[in-house]
């Protein structure tokens, strides 16, 4: 077997098990190695986790690793086994010291420390869509925006950042204008009284995903009263996320921008 097809052993995409199907058909490879191959599908079980790769078969975009209650050997265990297997990994709502962990058996893995998240990307880099903005009301917010963003980037997206344009100051929103009209999905962050959002859909003409922050005073609830403020828009357009989930964001954003024509795809990733 020669060494592109080494390397497509580690993708369980629609591409790697139609490399596995084609070899047994020419007969390049045996009937018993070809099950070896397929024996994690659908689920692979470490005993603590049964990992699903066949999701991205099933969704084009492989599980992803919720890190906060794992213990950081379940995590680097759970992460070894999937990028054996899929070209693309994403761990949510992670600290440093799982990125060490994982960095020292995933060589290429990338850390951010703001979205609190770890990536792996081998795919073929492809021409990334372009549509996707993400907003935030306050600074606080951003840990959350870049999860978002992270998530979306990740699904071959190119995502514009619009940060601290909150209610407080609508002045510093309304420069953005531009920005906001020549997306084709906004992410709207926003915590303290979550009015970000509903402010947003009364200017534009595309989908609005919400996403309250437990940014904020005893009030707010832990996010509570943003998500009801934002659950509450009179504005049409808007759907919500729970609370603090950028990940949710991102992922929703890039399904829907997925659904766009290709003259959105402008930037090369080099």
């Amino acid at each position: 077997m020669d060494k592109d097809d080494r390397t497509g052993e580690r993708h369980i995409t629609r591409r790697w098990l139609q490399t596995v199907l084609e070899q047994v058909q020419n007969g390049t490879l045996p009937v018993a190695e070809a099950l070896e191959k397929l024996s994690v599908l659908p689920y692979q079980d470490l005993g603590y986790a049964r990992i699903d790769h066949h999701r991205a078969l099933r969704t084009g975009f492989p599980e992803v690793i919720f890190g906060r209650g794992k213990t950081v050997d379940q995590v680097v265990g759970i992460a070894t086994q999937m990028v054996a297997r899929c070209d693309k990994l994403l761990i949510t709502h992670i600290d440093s010291d799982v990125f060490d962990a994982v960095k020292d058996v995933i060589g290429d893995a990338v850390h951010n420390p703001v979205a609190r998240t770890i990536t792996v990307n081998r795919a073929p880099s492809p021409v990334l869509r372009t549509g996707i903005a993400v907003l935030t009301g306050g600074t606080s917010d951003i840990p959350v925006a870049e999860e978002a963003a992270v998530t979306a980037e990740l699904m071959d997206n190119q995502v514009e950042r619009v940060f601290d344009v909150g209610v407080a100051g609508i002045h510093r929103l309304l420069d953005q204008l531009p920005v906001l009209r020549s997306s084709r999905v906004l992410i709207v962050v926003a915590g303290m009284e979550g009015a970000l959002p509903g402010v947003v859909g009364g200017m534009v003409s595309v989908p609005v995903i919400a996403v309250p922050t437990s940014v904020g005073y005893g009030a707010g609830f832990d996010g509570l009263a943003p998500l009801l403020t934002m659950l509450n828009s009179c504005a049409p357009g808007i759907g919500v996320v729970n609370i603090d989930n950028g990940f949710g964001a991102g992922y929703l954003a890039g399904m829907i921008n997925a659904l766009g024509d290709d003259d959105g795809r402008e930037t090369d990733r080099g």
